[in-house]
């Protein structure tokens, strides 16, 4: 157990964002491997998102970033449990990196059970023409296309995209990484996006 140094956790924290004592937890559990112990972190995030899950997400705030140019501005409102953890630091510089991150990457929808239908489709010919005119035999075409609807899930869905400060985690495992520290369900519900001559 003593085997777990603090530069160890540090670099933990450094990629997770995880409290000090759940690094070290996450450590021990792993036997030292830093790579283990993130995936252990990453588990314990979603397991008390799903057991959250049914709980009602009231409060909150609405969270605006504006670009340096002054060109893309972004509103987000991210819900939560109680007034208490919505003012928290940590809920509100996720809902910061929320918007920073919406203004970079200009996601269509939160989850993909949003994704509008007619935007799916759209894709989904689009994909199936341009496989059809590679000459793409029909019976292959199938697996291509679902293959390259979750590529368009990444770019276009905000929890599927890789989070613009630690591309190695997406918004999903950062929201995930939350709602373990705070014990609380936590939902990013809407966004607006405003880009000057859009």
């Amino acid at each position: 157990m003593s085997k777990i140094s603090l530069d160890l956790i540090k670099q933990l924290r450094e990629r997770t964002a995880a409290g000090f004592s759940d690094c070290k937890k996450a450590l021990e559990e792993a036997d030292g491997d830093i790579e283990k112990a993130i995936d252990i972190l990453r588990k314990k995030g979603l397991a008390i998102a799903a057991k959250r899950a049914g709980k009602e997400a009231k409060e909150g705030i609405i969270e605006a970033y504006i670009h340096a140019n002054k060109k893309i501005g972004v509103l987000v409102e991210v819900n939560c449990e109680t007034d208490f953890v919505a003012r928290t630091s940590e809920f509100q510089e996720f809902a910061h990196n929320v918007a920073m991150q919406i203004a970079a990457t200009n996601p269509i929808c939160v989850s993909r059970e949003e994704m509008p239908q007619d935007i799916l489709e759209r894709e989904k010919k689009l994909y199936e023409e341009q496989l059809r005119e590679q000459g793409k035999p029909e019976n292959v075409i199938p697996k291509i296309l679902e293959g390259k609807l979750e590529k368009f899930y990444k770019e276009t869905v905000l929890l599927e995209q890789p989070y613009i400060k630690n591309p190695e985690i997406t918004i999903q495992d950062l929201l995930n990484e939350l709602i373990a520290k705070t014990g609380e369900k936590i939902v990013i519900r809407r966004f607006a996006r405003f880009q000057i001559g859009e």
